[in-house]
C-alpha cells in the first residue's frame, strides 16, 4: 500500500512522519502521474485557497477531482476537509474546491490565527479522546443523507462552539477540522490506513 500526500502546501512532513510510524508507504503529490501510484491520498492542513490555486498551476486539479470522485480513498485534515466539501461558506470570491464530500463547511469558523485552541475530542469508534489542535480550523455546517458524524465539540470546548461538527466520513473520504498529525496520537491516520486496506 502507497499513500500520497498532497505536496503543494501546508503540513507535509508531519503526515508523511506518522505514516512512517504506522509502517505504511507515502508518496509526495505534485503532479497527476503521482496520483496513479497511490492507493489513498492525504490533504493536509495549510491555506485551502493556495493549495487549490497550486493545485491547478501543477496541472493536477482536475485528476485529483477524477480520482476523488471516482472513489480514491482520502484523509483531509483542516484545510484538506474544505478541499473535499461540496460547498463553502465564508469562502474567497475564488474559492475552489476538490469536492466529493456531502458537506457544508465554515471557512475560519472559530476565528483568526489568535483565536487557535486545543482539546479532547472524542471520535466515533475510538476509546479514548484524541488531543484536538485547530488553527483556523473550519467546522462542518450541514452534511448530507450518506455523511456519518463522528465528532462535535463537547462543554469544554470554545464558547459558542459547542456541538460544532469537525469530523465526518463519506464512503471512502474521512475528514477532521483538527491536525491529527500534530502530536504523537496516530489513532486518525492509522483508522484511515484501515479504511484503505479495506478498500485495496
Amino acid at each position: 500500500m502507497t499513500l500520497g500526500v498532497l505536496a503543494l502546501q501546508g503540513d507535509v512532513r508531519e503526515h508523511v512522519e506518522v505514516l512512517s510510524s504506522l509502517g505504511v508507504d507515502s508518496l509526495a503529490v505534485r503532479r497527476p502521474v503521482d496520483l496513479d501510484r497511490c492507493d489513498g491520498l492525504v490533504l493536509p492542513g495549510g491555506e485551502s485557497t493556495t493549495i487549490a490555486k497550486l493545485a491547478r498551476t501543477f496541472g493536477v486539479i482536475d485528476a485529483l477531482r477524477e480520482r476523488i470522485a471516482g472513489g480514491l480513498p482520502v484523509l483531509g485534515t483542516c484545510a484538506g476537509m474544505i478541499l473535499l466539501a461540496d460547498r463553502v461558506v465564508d469562502g474567497t470570491a475564488d474559492q475552489e474546491t476538490f469536492g466529493g464530500l456531502d458537506v457544508t463547511v465554515r471557512r475560519n469558523a472559530f476565528g483568526r490565527q489568535v483565536d487557535s485552541f486545543e482539546g479532547p475530542v472524542l471520535v466515533n469508534g475510538l476509546d479514548e479522546p484524541v488531543h484536538g489542535v485547530f488553527i483556523r480550523a473550519p467546522w462542518v455546517e450541514q452534511v448530507g443523507a450518506g455523511v456519518e458524524i463522528l465528532a462535535r465539540l463537547d462543554e469544554r470546548a470554545v464558547p459558542g462552539a459547542v456541538g460544532r461538527i469537525v469530523a465526518v466520513r463519506e464512503g471512502p473520504i474521512l475528514a477532521t477540522a483538527f491536525h491529527p498529525e500534530v502530536g504523537a496520537d496516530p489513532r486518525i491516520h492509522a483508522m484511515f490506513v484501515e479504511m484503505v486496506r479495506r478498500q485495496h
